[in-house]
């Protein structure tokens, strides 16, 4: 059976760093950069990229919609 491997891309320059994506992910993905964007914010991005599902909770309660969710089938 085939695994569901996920991988997120944020749009660091739109990013506010509101943390909402962080208290979403199930699997303690995300964290926030020690740089910030262009505005000033400290932004979010793959901390721990190995245990990224796919789920697409973090892009469905981001505020201004700056993340893409990608999934990919891995065989087993």
């Amino acid at each position: 059976m085939a695994k569901i491997k996920g991988a997120i891309v944020v749009d660091t320059e739109k990013c506010k760093g509101c943390e909402v994506c962080m208290v979403a992910c199930p699997t303690d993905v995300i964290g926030m950069a020690k740089e910030v964007n262009g505005k000033g914010y400290h932004y979010a991005y793959m901390e721990n990229p190995d245990a990224c599902t796919g789920c697409t909770s973090c892009a469905l309660v981001c505020p201004d919609a700056v993340i893409t969710v990608y999934r990919i089938k891995v065989e087993a």
